[in-house]
């Protein structure tokens, strides 16, 4: 079965695989035939799609308390129809709620908005905290570091490039183009072309941190604010230190980076980022503040005050005034909040733990924190469900009408998520079963969402990646 119909072995870690040839092993089924084909892609896929929203319901039963994120990607199948995608994610894992095929279909911002709120409403918008679209130029969202990616490829494998100019086949490609093999040959070699490159590196590291660890379905909407001063701060630092200037001293150069960050940061910064900072305890406590001089604490920080929108736009006046007086509280440490156990662990409790011991003496502000607490930053998670979409619907299997592929996916990325649920996911002979590649075993000791959100300049999944046996390769990771 494996050998002539092309299977992955990774099949044989999948749990219902197993289960389904222990059920056959323990039972009398003289005479049984397996599904045919028509009813696997008809009748079957219909009654187990119910069958995995059934098993979902205690997952979206958690949504009126703790919220949840839509999230939606654009992209074109492999007979060119144009697909949106819509995800839900919480602190569970991101769920695949549909695929919307665009063909003949302007997809202007209208188009969009009108399928977000279909998926809302289904939804219920008072469970809905925030929407995340792609990067198209009809939405907003961030950009990719693509460009840091390639010159830390650049970096590593410089002993190689270099050993590829001065060997014998590179006349072979010389001859092809004179001016593009000059010019490469040229800087493989220049020592300020590399120092170039290294100083790109160094300023753009704390850039690249910050996209890397907001790039993932990991609650991170109420770190956003502080994350992006101190990354602007860290730059500031290496580039004063590469030029040689004290602080007080101006660089044009750090002038323009920091414009650019700027108006990208105005671009993408909202209310919500605003109001999930200012509920995060961490944020006013002594240690926190001490760290730096020049830190406010949320409730003095003129800026942070952009959070009044969200009481604004969600609550009534009254609803607002009681928000307000339960803010208040909270921010100055009154009442049950100057207790010294609930000043102590402002620093050093994860927010939501804090919020769930010491927020019930406000419990409008619990109920709103805890929600916002547990939000991602990113649609990550909807990029990521187009590798799952191309394997299920790849060029060889493009015969599938849009309806049916969508079913697919639908109950492949959700029992993935059911599963990852599991304590069976995380040990034993099904340990991360939707993990392939010979590598998996080196994978022993990381969790499943550091598997799953691993990136091409990882050095774990560059050992899978690259082919076993190559020896320049091997050269070129020891160095």
């Amino acid at each position: 079965m494996f050998y002539s119909s092309g299977l992955p072995f990774t099949l044989a870690r999948n749990p219902y695989y197993i289960s389904s040839y222990t059920l056959a092993s323990n039972s009398r089924i003289s005479g049984y035939l397996p599904p045919s084909y028509n009813k696997l892609r008809t009748t079957l896929l219909q009654k187990e799609k119910k069958n995995v929203e059934r098993l979902l319901n205690p997952i979206k039963g958690t949504w009126a308390e703790k919220g949840v994120t839509i999230v939606s990607d654009g992209r074109s199948n492999p007979q060119r129809r144009p697909l949106i995608n819509f995800m839900a994610v919480t602190e569970s894992g991101p769920m695949f709620l549909k695929a919307v095929d665009c063909s003949d279909e302007t997809k202007d911002k209208h188009f969009i908005a009108n399928l977000m709120k279909e998926v809302i409403n289904k939804i219920g918008h008072q469970k809905v905290v925030q929407v995340i679209t792609d990067n198209a130029p009809n939405c907003k969202e961030t950009r990719f570091a693509s460009i840091i990616v390639m010159l830390k490829r650049f970096k590593l494998i410089r002993r190689g490039l270099q050993a590829l100019d001065i060997s014998e086949k590179w006349s072979l490609y010389r001859k092809d183009d004179m001016t593009k093999a000059s010019f490469v040959k040229l800087k493989v070699f220049d020592d300020l072309w590399w120092d170039s490159i290294s100083y790109a590196l160094s300023f753009t590291s704390p850039i690249y941190d910050m996209l890397k660890f907001c790039d993932t379905d990991k609650p991170c909407l109420h770190l956003v604010y502080d994350m992006w001063d101190t990354m602007i701060e860290k730059v500031r630092g290496i580039i004063y230190r590469n030029e040689k200037k004290v602080q007080e001293k101006e660089s044009s150069f750090y002038n323009v980076v920091h414009r650019i960050l700027v108006d990208r940061w105005n671009k993408n910064n909202t209310p919500l980022h605003c109001l999930s900072h200012s509920l995060n305890p961490r944020y006013y406590s002594k240690e926190w503040l001490n760290e730096d001089p020049t830190r406010l604490a949320p409730h003095r920080d003129v800026e942070i005050s952009k959070r009044i929108k969200c009481f604004k736009r969600y609550l009534s006046d009254e609803e607002r005034i009681m928000v307000n007086k339960e803010y208040a509280k909270f921010s100055t440490m009154e009442d049950d909040f100057g207790d010294f156990e609930s000043i102590h662990d402002r620093y050093r409790l994860d927010p939501k733990t804090w919020r769930v011991i010491y927020g019930a003496c406000t419990p409008m502000l619990q109920s709103y924190a805890l929600k916002l607490l547990g939000q991602p930053s990113s649609s990550s998670c909807c990029e990521r469900n187009w590798s799952t979409y191309s394997f299920l619907y790849s060029l060889k299997r493009n015969k599938l009408t849009p309806k049916r592929a969508e079913d697919l996916i639908f109950v492949h990325s959700n029992l993935c998520l059911l599963s990852r649920r599991s304590t069976q996911y995380s040990q034993g002979e099904t340990k991360m079963w939707d993990i392939s590649g010979d590598a998996f075993d080196t994978f022993e000791d990381i969790g499943v969402l550091e598997v799953a959100n691993l990136s091409l300049d990882e050095p774990e999944l560059e050992a899978m990646v690259f082919a076993d046996g190559d020896e320049d390769v091997e050269e070129i990771q020891d160095e």
